[in-house]
């Protein structure tokens, strides 16, 4: 299968991403997805480094995806693996961050 490549802009920055034959619109979908949750951020006015808002929009938007992508590669130790007491925990800790970040918009 041969790969495309999509010029495609993030937040006024352009980036040329490759992507598999037919995998098209599921890119240009997530670009947009991140374009949104960057621009958010970025608009908000609290934090002003590309990085940082790259950093926090990935984190909501992992933390908005009720499962990982088909394509993420996934270690030996699946979720099923991990005792239920430490997903619990895991659960707390990803919630506790969300109100954090909802609150000052910063991880750092």
């Amino acid at each position: 299968m041969s790969n495309k490549q999509l010029d495609v802009q993030i937040m006024g920055q352009s980036y040329i991403l490759g992507c598999p034959e037919g995998g098209e619109d599921r890119l240009l979908s997530a670009v947009s997805k991140v374009d949104v949750a960057m621009c958010k951020i970025r608009d908000a006015g609290k934090i002003k480094a590309r990085d940082r808002i790259a950093v926090l929009a990935a984190l909501n938007l992992a933390f908005e995806s009720p499962e990982p992508a088909p394509s993420a590669s996934v270690s030996a130790s699946t979720v099923s693996d991990i005792p239920q007491e430490s997903q619990q925990r895991l659960a707390q800790l990803l919630k506790r961050l969300d109100q954090v970040l909802e609150q000052d918009g910063q991880l750092i």
